[in-house]
């Protein structure tokens, strides 16, 4: 990948995918067909998980035994609604421990959820966005701050997520790509599963989703990346007349004990990047 700035050109350049959908009325039917029962699912989904956190802190406390499986319940039913048809390979890890993976998409929040119990790590911003901000609450999305300041404190509460039982997961890129490609990961990001706070039998457990056009479509169908906007985005996917797939590949985990941030980044992002057709 090289600079733009310099007058070359990167993967970005290559030209957007073409969002000019829904095409007609069946392109709308098929809009509310799918749309409309993920949103209700949805809805459904957010005032019942309410109630079921509230007893669950009764009998556990800060653990989430039981709403980390409440989600990829709800998750599975908007994947079905939507049509997108997925699948796992591998197992989840056992024992303390991070998921890191690639982000092609927003369909990534219900794709990986789906696969296995997480919660994930994101940027401060996105807990302001309408709608969104919602859905990172009640799923106890574990929010950053990109702040040399707050760093120790951001680590300390990492690390207390980790000793309770939390898989959380991180998208080492720092930001999405058109879904046809693994960008670099930043290393810095990796300091943080290298606190002495942390269990000394952490691990790493790096996972990759790789989206499947629908036939005919552009490769970078499930793509979001750059500056797309959502809403016509969400329209291109949901109109269209065939979804395709996503396989959600989960590789062996990658103990701490021993390594870098570079090495723990370098081994993380070759396991990532090998399953990515």
């Amino acid at each position: 990948m090289i600079d733009p700035g310099r007058g070359t050109v990167t993967w970005r350049d290559e030209g957007p995918i073409d969002l000019n959908r829904p095409r007609g009325l069946s392109g709308w039917l098929r809009v509310i067909r799918r749309g409309l029962p993920a949103i209700l699912m949805l809805l459904i989904g957010v005032v019942l998980i309410l109630p079921l956190r509230l007893v669950e802190r009764l009998f556990h406390g800060p653990r989430r035994p039981w709403t980390g499986p409440y989600v990829q319940i709800i998750c599975r039913l908007v994947l079905f609604f939507i049509g997108l048809r997925w699948r796992r390979e591998g197992r989840p890890m056992r024992g303390p421990g991070a998921v890191v993976a690639n982000h092609s998409s927003w369909l990534d929040i219900f794709v990986l959820n789906a696969a296995l119990p997480i919660f994930f790590v994101s940027k401060s911003e996105v807990a302001g966005w309408p709608g969104v901000n919602i859905l990172t609450r009640v799923t106890d999305t574990h929010f950053v701050v990109r702040d040399a300041r707050l760093a120790r404190q951001q680590a300390e509460e990492f690390a207390a997520r980790v000793r309770v039982g939390h898989r959380l997961l991180f998208f080492p890129e720092g930001t999405s790509s058109d879904g046809r490609r693994v960008l670099p990961f930043k290393p810095t990001l990796f300091q943080g599963f290298l606190d002495p706070a942390l269990p000394v039998d952490l691990a790493i457990q790096p996972v990759t989703a790789a989206y499947h056009a629908p036939r005919g479509e552009d490769a970078r169908f499930y793509g979001w990346w750059a500056d797309m906007e959502l809403t016509p985005h969400l329209l291109h996917v949901l109109s269209v007349p065939r979804q395709g797939s996503v396989t959600v590949a989960l590789h062996d985990p990658i103990p701490v004990s021993g390594e870098t941030r570079k090495s723990l980044s370098a081994k993380a992002e070759e396991a990532v990047r090998s399953a990515l057709t």
